[in-house]
């Protein structure tokens, strides 16, 4: 097996292990309005290793500090939104984006920014939809973990396009 396959392998599996959390996540702060330490937390160790063990094999030592720098920002994006607005934002959110932002910021820049800016365009589609419908009303509170776990995984989607297929998008 060659460096760049084992590489690969490695990466497959740390995004089947998020594939897997996702999942749960989703169903559990649609259900509970939660995003759960003891599966949130863990996650940052395993997805900590074995993106760290997939750059160290494959020499991609930049997309290592892309996943650290990814973390910082998102999840320090996601703090200073708690901070602010309380009522509004979740230290559970906070914790998710941190994560988020370690595999999506591993992926690449535009990939974070997927992951940063869908779930705010979504989550208020979705608010505005709700409003209108008269499901909903304005100040209620929606689970945003969904949304940014949908944005995470576009992000990946999107680190697969070619550039010039990401430009004949816009």
């Amino acid at each position: 097996m060659t460096a760049a396959a084992l590489s690969d392998g490695v990466a497959i599996l740390a995004f089947l292990y998020l594939a897997a959390i996702s999942l749960v996540l989703w169903v559990v702060d649609v259900r509970r309005h939660r995003l759960p330490n003891v599966i949130v937390l863990p996650s940052y160790l395993v997805g900590a290793v074995l993106l760290f063990v997939a750059s160290s094999v494959g020499g991609d030592l930049p997309a290592l500090a892309r996943a650290g720098a990814g973390c910082l920002i998102l999840g320090g994006f996601y703090l200073l939104l708690a901070l602010a607005s309380p009522r509004g934002m979740g230290f559970g959110d906070v914790k998710l984006a941190g994560l988020l932002g370690l595999f999506l910021g591993w992926l690449g820049w535009g990939p974070l920014v997927v992951c940063a800016v869908v779930p705010f365009v979504a989550g208020g589609v979705f608010g505005l939809v709700l409003i209108a419908v008269r499901r909903g009303r304005a100040g209620a509170s929606i689970a945003f973990g969904p949304w940014m776990l949908a944005g995470a995984w576009l992000g990946v989607v999107v680190s697969f396009l070619p550039a010039e297929e990401l430009l004949d998008l816009v």
